[in-house]
């Protein structure tokens, strides 16, 4: 009878669990449909705030000489639906990472919910960062470097002028905070993977000329390929490396003072 219960109760769990998984996954859901909804009906301002970068980089001297085009029907709809699924996208992600803590915390210790916390907060941190440093500092000098290759007309040849597409100009601009984002959070999975025991500061500091040449390679791979964006993008992560070290360093202090 009791191995019966035990089953019984065991069973009760898991089906509890699933429950609240999927209101879980429902809610974010949800809150990615409203946003998604939301984000189409100002489709238009979320394109002028993306459109900032180019205006800033061609100065106020060419606005009045640049356009984007679009050479399908469909091409502007079709973009704001990129556009809208990017923003809701955006928006969500604090959201989701809430969501999981919710329904990850109840079966967590004390120490060990002081332990993950700070992975939870500190990831939609760095991804924002990331997207904003795209935003601001390396498309518009990315744009300046892709606008150099402009030459004016001679007696002997055409001139060369951009006229960039209304959807890969955002695709570009989407991608950009996207990858910068996301390559962010590479303080959070190297203090997360020395959290667990899988390395350590002397096994991270003993391989950085590998991780540099990976870093190059893996900026080289999702910027376009112009120096701008790569070093753009290499360099702050070799930052956050050398940070994440730092970081390991004073938790293997704090254990072995403990100890």
């Amino acid at each position: 009878m009791s191995d019966n219960n035990t089953n019984e109760q065991n069973q009760s769990s898991v089906t509890e669990h699933l429950l609240e998984l999927r209101s879980r996954i429902i809610k974010s859901l949800i809150f990615f449909a409203l946003a998604f909804i939301i984000s189409y009906m100002n489709a238009d301002k979320i394109y002028d705030f993306l459109l900032q970068p180019y205006v800033r980089a061609l100065g106020e001297g060419q606005i009045g000489t640049k356009r984007l085009i679009f050479t399908a029907l469909q091409e502007t709809f079709i973009t704001y639906l990129k556009l809208s699924f990017f923003s809701a996208l955006f928006f969500s992600f604090p959201v989701f990472l809430i969501q999981i803590w919710k329904f990850i915390a109840p079966g967590l210790y004390q120490n060990e919910k002081r332990a993950i916390l700070p992975f939870i907060i500190a990831t939609p941190v760095l991804f924002i960062t990331g997207a904003l440093l795209a935003y601001y500092f390396i498309m518009p000098l990315a744009i300046k470097f892709f606008l150099s290759f402009e030459t004016l007309s001679t007696q002997t040849s055409m001139p060369i002028q951009l006229e960039a597409r209304v959807s890969e100009y955002l695709s570009l601009i989407m991608v950009f905070m996207i990858a910068f984002g996301l390559s962010f959070e590479l303080p959070v999975l190297l203090i997360l993977l020395a959290t667990i025991g899988f390395v350590d500061s002397k096994y991270l500091s003993e391989r950085r000329r590998y991780v540099i040449v990976i870093i190059f390679i893996v900026a080289a791979v999702i910027t376009p390929p112009d120096p701008i964006s790569q070093i753009g993008l290499a360099i702050p992560l070799m930052i956050l490396y050398e940070i994440s070290i730092l970081i390991i360093k004073y938790l293997e202090k704090g254990k072995n003072d403990k100890s």
